[in-house]
Formats: C-alpha cells, sequence, structure tokens
C-alpha cells in the first residue's frame, strides 16, 4: 500500500491553507507557508543527489526550521533521524555513523560540534540554521540555500510500512539503538491519539517538549497537523512562558512530562486566564497522583490524562480518555489496535491483579519495525509480534494497566521486589516534597539497599530524618528507604525525565 505521512501536511493545508500552523515569538506561519517552504526543501534534497530512503539528521532545538525540514524530508521519500542538539560531538559522530546520514542539519550554536563528527564520519553535507545577518560557518552551507527550491507539489510515493522515522533510543542500557518507525505507524499514532480527546481544527497545541523526541515529534506535532490544529512553538520549557503563552494564544491542550507540572505547580495563576485549557497529557514518566489532583486544583475545569508509550511504539500505546473514565495512577487502557498484556518470567499472560506484576508487552500497528542494522536486538525486542518493553506493570479487573517501575529500576532488597515508584509516591503526599527519586545502592548484606532522593520546597522545615519518619509510617519494613538525600534539584535528561542512572552513580 503506498502512503506518504506528509499526506497530512497537504491535507490539513488543503482545507484551511491561512490557518496559522505555527507561531513562534511574533512570527506565524500557516498552513499554506509550511506546506510550500518544506516542498522547497524536499526539491532541494532530492537535486543534491539524495534519493528516496537516504537518511537525512538533523540536530536542532525547537525552531520553525525543525518542522519544515521534518516534512521536506518526508515528501522527498527519505528518512528523518532527529537527534539531540546537546550531544557531544563524539556522540553525535556515532549516530551519524550508526543511521548512515548523508545530510546533516544544524543550529548555528551547535555548528563546531556538528562540523566537527561530520568530519569523523566523513561524507555529509552539513547546513545550518542561523540568523539571516550571519553567514554560514566554514565547513558548512546556509539552511536558506534549501529552502531556495521550487515546490514541485509531488509527495515522492512510499510504502506504508517504508521506515519514516529512525528515532534513537536514550542508550539507558548501552550504546543507543535506532528504531525504525514507518508511515503507516506514525500516522496511526497521532490519528488514534488524537481521535482519543477529541482533537479538533480549533485547538492550540503548546509545544514545549522537545521534537527530537518521540513524544514531542508523534504526540505533539504529528498530531495537531493531523487534524489541523495550530501550534505555540517555545525554545525551551520555561514555566512563566508557558503560563503567558497559553493567556496570549488561547491554547486548548498541553502535554508534558510530570516534572514540568511540578514546576508550573509553583507558578502564580491569580489574575491569569487560563480558561482556554481544557485537556493536559502527561507521559514519558509516571505522574504522581498528589501531583495530578494539585494541578486539576489550581486550573478548575482541566482534566490530566496520563498516557504511556516508548519511542518503539511511535509514542502512545495506552491512554486514558477522559476525566470520568480514568483511574488516578493508571496509564488507561490500550489504544485502538493495541494489545497489552503483563507476562511473568516464562513468557506466559498473568492474571488481572496488583498482585501480579510482570513485564508489559505489546503488540499493535504502533511497534517498531526493527532497530536500524541491529537484528540481534530486533530479535530479543521483539518476539513473535509481541515488544518487550522492560517495563513492570499489571492491569487491573476492569483493563487499565498500571506501570510499576522499569524492569532495570526495581530494588531487589533481601529477597523482597520494592517497586521505587510506590515509594515516591508516599513521599510525595508530603507537602513539602517537590520532587522524588528512589533507586537501589549495592549493599553487602542485603544485595541492595532503597535510597530516595528529593527536592524540598523552599521555606520546608522537615528533613531526611522526618522523611525517614513519614515514609517508615506508610510502608513496610523492606520497603522504606534507609537513607534519604535532600538535592537542590534532581539530574534530568531533555525532555524533563529524572535521571535515575545519575543517582545511581
Amino acid at each position: 500500500m503506498s502512503f506518504n505521512l506528509a499526506t497530512i501536511l497537504r491535507e490539513s493545508a488543503a482545507k484551511d491553507p491561512t490557518r496559522p500552523l505555527l507561531t513562534f515569538g511574533d512570527a506565524a506561519l500557516s498552513y499554506a507557508q509550511v506546506d510550500e517552504d518544506s516542498g522547497r526543501v524536499a526539491s532541494s534534497l532530492r537535486a543534491l543527489g539524495l534519493e528516496p530512503g537516504d537518511k537525512v539528521a538533523v540536530h536542532l532545538p525547537n525552531v520553525p526550521e525543525f518542522v519544515i525540514t521534518y516534512f521536506g524530508v518526508l515528501k522527498a521519500g527519505m528518512v528523518m533521524v532527529p537527534l539531540n542538539p546537546m550531544l557531544t560531538a563524539r556522540e553525535l559522530a556515532f549516530h551519524l555513523g550508526d543511521s548512515d546520514a548523508r545530510l546533516l542539519v544544524t543550529f548555528a550554536q551547535f555548528a563546531d560540534v556538528a562540523l566537527a563528527a561530520a568530519t569523523v564520519v566523513g561524507g555529509i553535507e552539513v547546513y545550518t540554521v542561523g540568523p539571516s545577518e550571519t553567514s554560514a560557518p566554514e565547513g558548512s552551507r546556509d539552511f536558506e540555500e534549501l529552502l531556495a527550491g521550487s515546490d514541485s507539489g509531488d509527495l515522492v510515493a512510499t510504502s506504508a510500512d517504508d521506515t519514516a522515522v529512525l528515532l534513537y533510543t536514550s542508550g539507558t542500557t548501552g550504546k543507543p539503538k535506532g528504531a525504525e518507525l514507518t508511515h503507516f505507524q506514525l500516522f496511526m499514532n497521532c490519528t488514534t491519539s488524537g481521535a482519543l480527546f477529541e482533537a479538533t481544527e480549533d485547538d492550540v497545541m503548546i509545544v514545549v517538549l522537545p521534537l527530537f523526541h518521540v513524544f514531542g515529534l508523534s504526540s505533539v506535532l504529528s498530531l495537531a497537523v493531523r487534524y489541523g490544529a495550530s501550534l505555540v512553538m517555545l525554545p525551551r520549557f520555561e514555566p512563566a512562558a508557558v503560563m503567558d503563552a497559553v493567556e496570549r494564544h488561547g491554547v486548548t491542550i498541553f502535554a508534558g512530562v510530570p516534572t514540568m507540572y511540578v514546576a508550573l505547580l509553583a507558578q502564580e495563576t491569580s489574575g491569569r486566564d487560563l480558561s482556554s485549557l481544557r485537556i493536559a497529557i502527561s507521559g514519558g514518566a509516571s505522574m504522581p497522583g498528589e501531583v495530578i489532583r494539585a494541578f486539576e486544583a489550581k486550573i478548575p475545569g482541566l482534566d490530566v490524562l496520563e498516557g504511556y508509550g516508548l519511542s518503539e511504539t511511535a509514542s502512545t500505546a495506552a491512554f486514558n480518555v477522559s476525566a470520568e473514565q480514568r483511574k488516578v495512577l493508571s496509564v488507561g487502557k490500550p489504544i485502538w489496535g493495541v494489545d497489552i498484556v503483563v507476562v511473568g518470567q516464562d513468557g506466559t499472560e498473568l492474571p488481572r491483579g496488583a498482585e501480579h506484576v510482570g513485564e508489559i508487552v505489546i503488540r499493535g500497528h504502533n511497534v517498531l519495525k526493527g532497530y536500524y542494522k541491529n537484528p540481534e536486538a530486533t530479535a530479543r525486542a521483539v518476539r513473535d509480534g509481541w515488544f518487550r518493553t522492560g517495563d513492570l506493570g499489571y492491569r487491573d479487573a476492569d483493563g487499565y494497566l498500571f506501570i510499576v517501575d522499569r524492569l532495570k529500576d526495581m530494588v531487589i532488597r533481601g529477597g523482597y521486589n520494592v517497586y521505587p515508584r510506590e515509594v515516591e509516591e508516599v513521599l510525595y503526599e508530603h507537602p513539602d516534597v517537590v520532587e522524588a527519586a528512589v533507586v537501589g545502592r549495592a549493599d553487602e548484606r542485603l544485595g541492595e539497599e532503597v535510597v530516595a532522593y528529593v527536592v524540598l520546597r523552599d521555606g520546608a522545615q522537615i528533613g531526611a530524618d522526618g522523611l525517614l519518619d513519614h515514609c517508615r509510617e506508610r510502608l513496610a519494613a523492606y520497603k522504606y528507604p534507609r537513607d534519604i538525600s535532600v538535592l537542590t534539584q534532581l539530574p534530568k535528561g531533555p525532555t524533563g525525565k529524572i535521571l535515575k542512572r545519575e543517582l545511581r552513580r
């Protein structure tokens, strides 16, 4: 079956060409303008000799050129390789070489790193996005050259099963792997996810999640374009700037990770008109129940809905569809066309209930095509069509999925399984705790010991000893942390997700 994901842009532009697709600062780009500009990029890529299936790496922050390049690459039948702009030259060289990238689009601020990495790999053209009054750094070409092509209006015919995006995993358990996501998988994710909360062309979504991450790319950018909605893009997450944007542009949908919600909770909202917000989506990590309740109390009429997914599932796999149907602490039920079961160590499905925790496995239209050039890793991760997530959880009698923890995050203390999320929930119940993370530490006697790291509110009176007493009163003896460290901040990745691997170190 022939299908190109860029069709979603072409159809929305045809339906309402003057509608703003993207607002960035004081500038706005209409659907027609993004459609035309991305067509020019597609034409230029083909004129450079690149062919369908070739890889184009994009090493940009949240700027309009990311969106234009994304759809230009898709229109040309090529494969987008979105990369974290904070990668070092060594890390970037690995990604460029592993993906077989032919061309790299980078930001002027990162040009030195990008050029150094491209030189190591060799054979890669580098184009730089930067202020119009400056010239491209030596060794690179100006992105404006890609915009100088003539838009033929054509979409290169691609198969629905052709790879559209090569998305690199975080590499927390080894070298990053490129997950191949197809045109059909990404189309189904943005279509199905948007239908769950009834997205329409009247919606305005805010872009604070990094677009190089699957959550921002698929569940925000592609979703908005699929339904003809408008996007307000911020270059970085700043709580006050988010609140300002909601008021100024009438934002209706916010998507973020739990740490963003914690930061927004600290913002003063009196005197602000945030009534346009109707849905807040959370993913990327487990959302503490106390944070959900506090956020909804802060903005009356807003529903916070939690979902679950991975890079390998094109973003969404399960979702809470409404406040009426959700269960707090649950990530909802599988989305349409997706099956989720919980299995034991022998691979057999476990009964439903909180006492039956096992590994979550997924199959459906959203499961990755495979890891690029890595058949061994693909075979380990996908067995008989089921993707083994490495996440621990259970499904209740009603079919709702509850995430307990990452398989590798589980702490085994004296032979007992301790799930960090359970301990974190108890810590979040204390009013002085802003953020919390629980990990295991090697222990000669018990194998592992439970330790916690917390960030406290300004002016908090409680200390580590008080928090230990708080946990001891609420958790079984083998579960409560024996050591709690108070930090000024927790280490976070580019999406705002807490990096437990850094705490383990």
